[in-house]
């Protein structure tokens, strides 16, 4: 089976779209940019977000100016299986830095132990085992549905709740099924993220002001990216099967801006990545003199 999806865009034509095309084309540059310097620097980093951004930006650039905005089945397929894997990796892994914070917070000189090479690469590979499992769920709930009529979503790229809107069979079962998958999983991982910090603080009340204000510095970062990635997830997704006009604004931010964000608000928080980019400035220009 093959269909069309024609993908709708602000305004019907070509030269109205190059304001468009070129403020996504320089946001997504930035994005691109941003987390490679982010690499450069710190090759740990845990929040990168260029392959998350890949799989809707290069695609809505591109079709700002196309005549035709088509995508075939199994591309749009590929988009909305790629789109909930990056973002529910991304969504495990904010939840394990959140524990991350609470032992060094609270147990800091357990730390060390607690958070061995070996404790991390075993959380980031459940993330990512995670974030798979979230992917392939959404992505067989919506394959085997029959597709007929018009094959024209009202959105910016491929996901479920669009495609849900082309079926021709009832999806009511189908639409509640993603809702407990996709809205569920941020849900839950958004109380837990919550407990960690009501946990952090409390633990603080002891502490003294400096030491307070030192430890919440090294949470900041993390709850920023966590208030602007769960927020319009939580929004989309725990939704019954409806989709709202202002869904592809609110799709836009957290797939375009909330990463482009992100390299920002880490390397502005943390200390480390400051001077790590402090020596790679000037190393290049040690570099340029030579």
């Amino acid at each position: 089976m093959y269909i069309v999806a024609f993908i709708k865009n602000v305004k019907d034509y070509k030269e109205a779209n190059i304001p468009w095309f070129m403020m996504f084309l320089l946001l997504y540059t930035a994005i691109v940019l941003g987390n490679f310097l982010i690499v450069l620097t710190v090759i740990s980093s845990r929040s990168l977000e260029i392959c998350y951004a890949s799989t809707t930006a290069p695609r809505l650039i591109s079709d700002l100016l196309a005549e035709r905005k088509a995508i075939p089945l199994w591309g749009c397929m590929s988009q909305v299986f790629f789109i909930h894997l990056f973002g529910g990796t991304e969504i495990f892994l904010l939840t394990v830095m959140a524990y991350d914070r609470y032992v060094a917070i609270c147990k800091p000189l357990s730390y060390t132990t607690i958070i061995s090479r070996q404790a991390c690469a075993l959380l980031v590979g459940a993330a990512w085992v995670g974030g798979f499992v979230h992917s392939l769920a959404q992505i067989l709930l919506i394959f085997r549905l029959p597709f007929c009529g018009p094959s024209v979503i009202d959105h910016y790229f491929c996901d479920v709740l669009p495609l849900l809107k082309l079926a021709c069979s009832d999806t009511v079962l189908i639409g509640l099924l993603i809702v407990a998958n996709g809205g569920t999983l941020s849900v839950i991982s958004f109380v837990v993220l919550l407990a960690s910090y009501v946990v952090i603080l409390l633990h603080l009340r002891t502490r003294s002001s400096a030491g307070r204000r030192k430890a919440l510095s090294t949470c900041g970062a993390h709850i920023t990216v966590v208030t602007l990635f769960f927020g319009p997830c939580i929004f989309i997704y725990l939704r019954p099967s409806t989709t709202l006009s202002v869904d592809k604004t609110v799709a836009i931010f957290y797939t375009v801006i909330t990463p482009l964000l992100n390299p920002v608000i880490y390397s502005l928080r943390n200390a480390e990545v400051k001077k790590a980019m402090r020596r790679l400035w000037v190393r290049a220009m040690k570099l340029e003199e030579r």
